[in-house]
């Protein structure tokens, strides 16, 4: 299993302790040191669609210059910005073999690691 987010994100964190309490194994993909590839973004989009990991509530998205969110029209151009600015992906993702998650929920991460 592999989560892709940032170290400092609090959500980050609080999913990274529920995983190891939980005794689930992971290896963790760091964006800012790492980044994403655009295969990777390209495979998260087709399996859930990028709007589903564009974070429109994170400060990244909401210091944007006006005319950048306004380009965002089509999931090239969502992809794109995401591999530049990769703060802006929800986080943490979670990938398990073919299950794709974005975020930190307690009871979905219990029903998916049955804990």
């Amino acid at each position: 299993m592999k989560v892709y987010g940032i170290t400092n994100c609090n959500t980050v964190k609080k999913a990274l302790d529920w995983l190891k309490e939980n005794k689930v194994d992971y290896e963790f993909h760091d964006f800012k040191k790492l980044g994403v590839s655009n295969e990777k973004l390209g495979e998260w989009d087709q399996k859930a669609g990028y709007e589903k990991f564009l974070n429109k509530q994170g400060l990244t998205w909401k210091q944007l210059d006006p005319a950048v969110k306004e380009s965002v029209k089509t999931n090239t151009d969502a992809l794109k910005l995401l591999q530049e600015k990769t703060s802006m992906i929800k986080r943490p993702v979670i990938e398990d073999g073919d299950y794709l998650y974005f975020g930190f929920n307690e009871d979905i991460y219990k029903a998916h690691f049955n804990k």
